[in-house]
């Protein structure tokens, strides 16, 4: 395991420098780490790292949201309203239509199956876009009208949103039952996981204030320490109430961190931001090597060409269900067009379930992990050198 870590960061590291260096986000240099050093092609990985890389991945997901809370600001956020709220599930909607339309048609699949491809490639990914936000956050671009705040927010929620419907597609395409319950689940997890959060929040910043007029110094070192684990039992707590109560621990961290910015002083919170954005380089290289290393080229070789038109098909039902999130805003033509491209990259959420149908033994299996495959590699590019390369031009 220890080869394996020394490999992919050393690797991650210089490819990413590289992709940098010729005006590429480094983020594809790791993808193409993982993909090269993985499994299906070098095989170079531990097949115990790869045990364990979904826990790894979503510790590293864990750090960039709660830098995202600590960056966030609530009063910005407000601005956003309904655009925000719109965001969060209209895109997503729309590209789930697009592969309901055309997948039926392309690959000759069923109405369930092809709603379920769309589940699977829909959800867009917090890896890619929340540290790049949560970067213009912190460069003050496009704050003043809440674009960053507004794509943070929206991104997180989308994910929620999307893994329902997934599941519950799943359970259709299984011959299950699914209930009303389940579809409820989508508002229910999120207000829980924003409320729950909170209240952590609140509670955190209260110990450590107890502390200091203790004068029982908590060094920001530990503070980092103790907020990681503690979001560590948030994300735990959303398997353990699985088929109980819908919660969402991802949104529940974001909350807590939020709360905990808001009470806190500006020079606490900055320090604690500082501090997770080191934590980060290293998260950074562990999840998209990880990620890279689940991609499969060989599944996508017997797709051919209607595969990638499938992709930017959906893309635009997407884009078009982005513009009519941010219509009603006061945004201008360039803002929409920097909130379109960065409302399209995937990379986790596909990784994670792109198998899941396959796992389960569906005829279509094979066709959406190698459309989920077909949407890394296409989306995660096009959508994180947009941002990277366009945003100064873009955003006030």
């Amino acid at each position: 395991m220890l080869i394996s870590l020394g490999l992919i960061i050393i690797i991650g590291l210089i490819l990413g420098f590289i992709c940098k260096k010729i005006k590429i986000p480094a983020l594809i240099g790791m993808l193409f780490t993982g993909i090269i050093l993985g499994p299906h092609v070098l095989n170079l990985i531990d097949p115990k790292t790869l045990s364990i890389s979904a826990e790894l991945r979503q510790i590293a997901l864990i750090i960039i949201l709660i830098k995202a809370g600590l960056s966030l600001d609530i009063s910005d956020l407000k601005k956003a309203g309904k655009s925000a709220v719109l965001l969060s599930f209209l895109p997503a909607s729309f590209e789930i239509l697009g592969y309901f339309i055309f997948a039926r048609i392309f690959f000759k699949i069923s109405t369930i199956d092809a709603l379920l491809m769309g589940s699977v490639l829909a959800a867009v990914s917090p890896a890619v876009v929340v540290p790049r936000m949560v970067k213009l956050i912190e460069e003050k671009r496009g704050v003043e009208k809440s674009i960053p705040q507004m794509i943070l927010a929206g991104a997180s929620c989308d994910d929620i949103f999307v893994l329902v419907l997934f599941s519950s597609f799943l359970s259709m395409a299984k011959g299950e039952d699914v209930s009303l319950i389940s579809l409820l689940n989508v508002p229910v997890s999120i207000v829980l996981g924003i409320l729950f959060g909170s209240i952590v929040g609140f509670i955190l910043y209260y110990i450590f204030e107890y502390f200091y007029k203790k004068d029982l110094l908590i060094r920001n070192s530990t503070k980092v320490i103790v907020i990681l684990a503690i979001s560590f039992l948030l994300v735990a707590m959303e398997n353990l109430l699985k088929n109980r109560i819908a919660f969402s621990g991802l949104l529940a961290v974001i909350a807590m961190s939020c709360v905990f910015k808001i009470k806190a002083k500006d020079e606490v919170s900055s320090r604690l931001s500082e501090k997770f954005g080191k934590l980060w380089i290293f998260a950074e290289i562990l999840l998209f090597v990880l990620v890279g290393a689940e991609v499969n080229i060989s599944y996508i070789s017997n797709l051919g060409l209607m595969a990638v038109i499938l992709v930017f098909l959906a893309l635009i039902f997407r884009s078009v269900g982005t513009i009519i999130s941010i219509s009603g805003s006061n945004l201008n033509k360039k803002e929409k067009l920097f909130t379109v491209f960065s409302y399209m990259p995937k990379a986790t959420v596909q990784a994670a379930i792109g198998a899941v149908p396959l796992a389960n033994g569906l005829s279509s299996g094979d066709i959406i992990l190698s459309m989920a495959v077909l949407g890394i590699l296409i989306t995660a590019p096009i959508g994180a050198i947009f941002i990277d390369n366009f945003y100064k031009k873009l955003l006030a």
